[in-house]
């Protein structure tokens, strides 16, 4: 029967001090909040991935109208710039705001940059002018970039310690969901009827109907006040409340967590570890990295990690229209056969939900890396053959963003509570300047390159992160504290 099954139990364990209610949250195995915090975490996820993937198809659309002298013809080959500093205003938003974040809570962050990204977004869909435009995806990249490490963290810190991953990858489950409503409403509002497999019969755009990039972008403004208005409602953190020394908040949240737990079953005896010691929060952020041999090293390894692998993957994510173009598919075929991949990704999510534990988070990466290699491959080898080019598309989805969640989980994980939020976002962030590299630098080489060559040199950023993330730290099923003292 459990300690805390009634009131004065949890007095009892509240009793301990702030290693006793660590011991409390480290004991539950299953999720232990209601099951609608799954989604309101998940609509910032949602979200993100709508922005990163809209522009893939609709940036045709936008540029005509927006840019002097484009044409459906070349649009695609601007695309680089607005992709490339929205990535930077990434690496700026999450560098200077997730150490914020360690300072002000999880649960304040998380709206501050939902609405920073639903500002961006409602600009770009105001944009009156190309300049404008651009500087709506800074201003997007600032939130988003935040968003991304502050929602792994929360997430990490909540989730049961041998379902890190699991609930990552649950959580991840929306961005798929916003990866495939964003490129296939792209494919709907700003391409013009085609007939099935080169576009789709049922189009919108048009001569009378040239504005639907801007409804793309009023969409995805909308999805973040619902998420602003949806996150109001989740707690606080309790391993940063206990950090800050708010004994009684985290209490509360915790008798909270134990009170749904206890209904999927009786909950085991806390066990404060030996040497796990509660430290104080950090004043700089930053220092608590910098200052240790253990985080340095870590942070060093990581950051390498993210930078090889963000070449493939926003090669990809927000750029494969642009590579299949490279590679002589028409730019509207190309967007559909981007769009039938987002159906990976979705495949790829509940897949990694569903077995993301069985594996420790090394084992993820080189997997999924080989599963997009095949997918490349076919691509590649597809030719003419649009049926192969779907499958192969597919199949790269479904790998890449395999190997992104269960990365996110071993990123949050290898840094301490105090300064969890800040060592994500130095990693990833500065991680995103390798998305960069892979638009800019890769782009224009790839006309020079047969299909195969040129898809294969795409994913070999992603080999080199897999084989950087076999001396990562093992940190399935491990106490938080314990991997990251």
């Amino acid at each position: 029967m459990s300690t805390f099954a009634n009131p004065a139990s949890e007095s009892a364990g509240a009793d301990l001090g702030p290693a006793g209610i660590i011991a409390r949250l480290d004991r539950m195995t299953v999720w232990s909040l209601s099951y609608l915090f799954i989604g309101i975490i998940g609509t910032g996820f949602l979200f993100t991935f709508y922005d990163i993937f809209d522009i893939n198809v609709s940036f045709v659309q936008t540029c005509v109208q927006l840019k002097s002298g484009c044409t459906p013809e070349n649009a695609l080959d601007s695309l680089s710039l607005p992709v490339v500093l929205n990535l930077v205003g990434y690496v700026i938003g999450t560098l200077v705001l997730s150490p914020i974040c360690d300072r002000i809570g999880r649960r304040n962050m998380l709206l501050i940059t939902m609405l920073v990204t639903g500002l961006g977004s409602l600009y770009n869909a105001l944009a009156p002018d190309y300049g404008n435009f651009i500087a709506a995806r800074f201003i997007t990249g600032i939130g988003i970039g935040a968003d991304l490490a502050v929602v792994n963290v929360y997430l990490n810190e909540v989730a049961p310690r041998r379902g890190r991953a699991k609930f990552t990858a649950v959580v991840f489950v929306m961005s798929a969901l916003g990866a495939l409503i964003g490129i296939w409403l792209g494919l709907l509002l700003t391409t013009g009827k085609s007939p099935w497999p080169e576009g789709l019969p049922f189009a919108l755009a048009s001569d009378s109907f040239t504005s639907g990039w801007r409804w793309m972008y009023a969409i995805g403004a909308i999805l973040a006040l619902l998420s602003i208005l949806v996150r109001v409602e989740l707690p606080e953190s309790p391993r940063w409340l206990v950090g800050q020394g708010r004994i009684a908040d985290a209490d509360a949240v915790v008798a909270g967590m134990e009170a749904h737990a206890s209904r999927r079953g009786p909950l085991a005896e806390p066990v404060i570890g030996s040497d796990v010691e509660i430290k104080p929060p950090a004043k700089l952020p930053y220092r608590e990295i910098f200052g240790s041999r253990l985080y340095r090293r870590r942070a060093a390894l990581l950051l390498v990690m993210w930078f090889t692998g963000y070449i493939t993957v926003y090669s990809y994510a927000s750029g494969f229209t642009s590579v299949l173009t490279g590679i002589k598919y028409a730019p509207p075929t190309a967007g559909v056969i981007a769009a039938v991949g987002t159906l990976g990704f979705v495949a790829s999510s509940v897949f990694m939900a569903l077995f993301a534990e069985r594996l420790h988070r090394h084992y993820w990466l080189p997997i999924n890396t080989a599963i997009t290699l095949v997918g490349a491959l076919l691509v590649g080898l597809a030719g003419s053959h649009l049926g192969l080019a779907f499958l192969g598309s597919a199949v790269i989805f479904f790998g890449f963003n395999g190997w992104v969640s269960p990365s996110y989980a071993l990123t949050a994980e290898s840094f301490p509570t105090r300064a969890r939020s800040t060592g994500f976002a130095l990693v990833d962030g500065v991680g995103h300047i390798g998305g960069c590299l892979g638009i800019v630098a890769l782009a224009p080489a790839l006309p020079h390159l047969n299909a195969t060559a040129a898809l294969v040199l795409v994913t070999l950023g992603m080999v080199v992160a897999s084989v950087l993330a076999q001396f990562a730290p093992s940190t399935r099923g491990r106490v938080l504290d314990e991997v990251s003292p």
